[in-house]
């Protein structure tokens, strides 16, 4: 998780503001730092930590000028902080637009794919807006993927990309084919209408 020295580093060691966190989910140890730069169209990282073991429970990175919020949570602390969402009905909105619609946060994984993002927002640099998905191969599999990756002439990391949008569009592939609805007569067979909406989403997004 990332560190209060990667904060410290990451905001060229500016404190703005500092509050205790309301929450419970942290425990009653847990205190939030800010770092503004002071421009309405510039940016805040926040951090929430332990008082007493400096132990880190969350960090925020919010881009104003681009509209973008990125936040990393402390995976110990996850269900506990996904817990007091629901309980104080929360939404992932990181701030409201003035026409109503809002700015939601994208959650991080990768403690590199934060400090990245956030360093770049700090310093006003362009930053690659794609999330990093960890992944954790056996040596055999990896050598498998990379060999695969190989034969299609691809980078390594460009092969994962593409197994994994392949798996993300498949899941919600089957999600549509889910939300068929049940009280369809399958009777009808081929020209039914569930055999009809599944060839025609079959075809629109590939085979299964």
């Amino acid at each position: 998780m990332i560190t209060l020295k990667d904060f410290m580093e990451i905001t060229n060691y500016r404190i703005t503001e500092g509050s205790d966190y309301g929450w419970q989910c942290f425990g009653h140890s847990a205190y939030r730092l800010d770092s503004w730069n002071g421009d309405q169209n510039g940016h805040t990282v926040s951090i929430v930590f332990d008082t007493k073991t400096q132990e880190v429970y969350q960090i925020e990175a919010f881009d104003y000028s681009n509209e973008r919020a990125y936040r990393m949570t402390n995976p110990d602390y996850k269900s506990e902080f996904d817990l007091e969402c629901q309980d104080r009905d929360v939404s992932d909105v990181a701030w409201e637009r003035d026409d109503g619609t809002s700015v939601d946060y994208v959650d991080l994984d990768v403690e590199e794919d934060f400090i990245e993002k956030a360093s770049a927002i700090v310093n006003g640099e362009e930053y690659d807006t794609r999330v990093k998905v960890p992944v954790d191969f056996t040596d055999e599999e990896l050598l498998t993927y990379m060999k695969m990756a190989h034969e299609r002439d691809m980078t390594f990391n460009a092969f994962v990309e593409m197994a994994l949008r392949a798996a993300i569009d498949e899941i919600k592939l089957r999600e549509e084919l889910d939300n068929i609805r049940p009280e369809y007569d399958f009777s009808q067979g081929e020209k039914g209408p569930v055999n009809q909406s599944v060839k025609r989403l079959k075809k629109k997004k590939g085979k299964l």
